[in-house]
């Protein structure tokens, strides 16, 4: 019997991801609190670069602005990098209020 997150992960490296700078606190089950830095975020996931034991399969919950609590599960991980798979996708126009909130450079901004 498998343990961990059973993930059918279709191939979403296409979707555009947001360079952003955002540090944030994780829930996880076996590692309690713990403090992660988001690099990048799309609709469907995100990046952190300081991944501190996180394997394929760990889940967590993040809390992002405008959408609240989401359930996200690590899809890989190497050196210090972990990509995350949120449990659902988020909605176009909370996608694009989360990045207004959390794009440090304006330029970046995708324009409506």
């Amino acid at each position: 019997m498998s343990v961990g997150a059973n993930l059918s992960v279709p191939d979403l490296r296409r979707a555009a991801r947001h360079p952003v700078d955002f540090p944030v606190i994780v829930e996880h089950r076996r590692l309690g609190d713990i403090n992660l830095h988001v690099a990048n975020i799309s609709a469907h996931g995100f990046m952190i670069d300081d991944a501190k034991g996180l394997q394929r399969g760990d889940r967590v919950i993040i809390r992002l602005p405008r959408v609240g609590r989401l359930e996200a599960y690590v899809i890989w991980s190497r050196d210090e990098r972990a990509g995350f798979q949120f449990e659902r996708i988020i909605r176009f126009d909370d996608f694009m209020a989360i990045i207004d909130m959390l794009q440090p450079n304006p330029r970046l901004r995708r324009s409506r």
